[in-house]
């Protein structure tokens, strides 16, 4: 499952899970700090005003908690940073494309590395810390792992295969053809687009120069749902000189990839293997990124 869809959204399925990993984490760290601090106000309510004890209580709950949250900021930013680092020529002709979170250009080893190494230190500095963090640790590896994998997030371990659709190619509608057959063996930029999806039209003067400067992959353009009279009909008045363009009349590639919404980008290897998704509109420098995974 690439998306999932909340009334006329749909939501990429990663960062809503990575949202709701931090939020239950951080519960978790809460609920075990306030045992502790529970105990703790009860020993020095004998021996201090009643005042410092209430002062005390919810401190240790609150750090935990806190202290979560801010191991999920730590690890946003080390992915982001070192992600851009490993693809500087990429973000080189469009700097400003660094700002934009919203192309998925993350590394995610930084970003464990990073939220474990937070966590570690604030257990060091604060020892009654060191059971609440460890539960909110555990917390999410199970609960992050656990839910990647029942939505068959983890593609190196049963890489996911093309699906044989039926599609037509817009050159000869009604032709008969297929996602396979369109592929042919290659590496191919899988788009999922539509003429009424403003994103989709945004991004398309970038995939229509992407497809005339790498001559190595194909490029299909697989256009969800609509007759081949509109889809003509908006090349031409946006004067876009696109290759491949397949119809997919039943709108069925999206459900059998699992992505609610558009567009979507799906790339392939010549295997006929996914290698990556991109759920949403992808900027040039992230496409040039994905695009080095395609080659040998």
């Amino acid at each position: 499952m690439l998306s999932i869809k909340l009334g006329p959204l749909a939501l990429p399925v990663a960062p809503v899970l990575l949202l709701v990993t931090v939020v239950v984490s951080a519960w978790v760290a809460g609920r075990v700090a306030t045992p502790w601090t529970a105990a703790k106000s009860t020993h020095k309510a004998a021996t201090e005003p009643a005042s410092a004890s209430a002062s005390t209580s919810p401190h240790l709950a609150d750090a935990a908690s806190h202290s979560v949250w801010l191991a999920a900021l730590a690890a946003l930013v080390a992915a982001r940073l070192v992600h851009l680092l490993l693809n500087a020529q990429a973000y080189a002709s469009t700097p400003w494309a660094a700002l934009d979170l919203r192309d998925g250009g993350w590394h995610t080893p930084s970003a464990w590395a990073a939220a474990i190494a937070w966590l570690a230190w604030r257990a060091w500095r604060t020892p009654p810390l060191r059971q609440a963090l460890a539960a909110a640790g555990f917390s999410a590896v199970a609960l992050g792992s656990g839910a990647q994998l029942a939505l068959g997030l983890y593609p190196l371990a049963a890489p996911q295969r093309m699906p044989d659709l039926a599609l037509s190619p817009l050159a000869k509608p009604g032709a008969p053809g297929s996602l396979v057959q369109a592929a042919a063996g290659r590496p191919v930029v899988v788009n999922l687009w539509a003429t009424w999806c403003a994103p989709c039209r945004r991004e398309m003067p970038m995939f229509a120069q992407a497809q005339a400067q790498h001559g190595d992959i194909g490029f299909l353009f697989v256009n969800q749902g609509e007759s081949a009279a509109t889809v003509q009909a908006y090349l031409v008045r946006e004067r876009l000189n696109l290759r491949e363009v397949w119809l997919d009349a039943a709108s069925a590639l999206g459900p059998a990839v699992g992505s609610a919404g558009m567009p979507t980008t799906l790339f392939y290897n010549a295997a006929g293997e996914l290698v990556d998704t991109h759920v949403g509109m992808l900027n040039a420098a992230a496409l040039q990124t994905r695009l080095r995974a395609l080659r040998p």
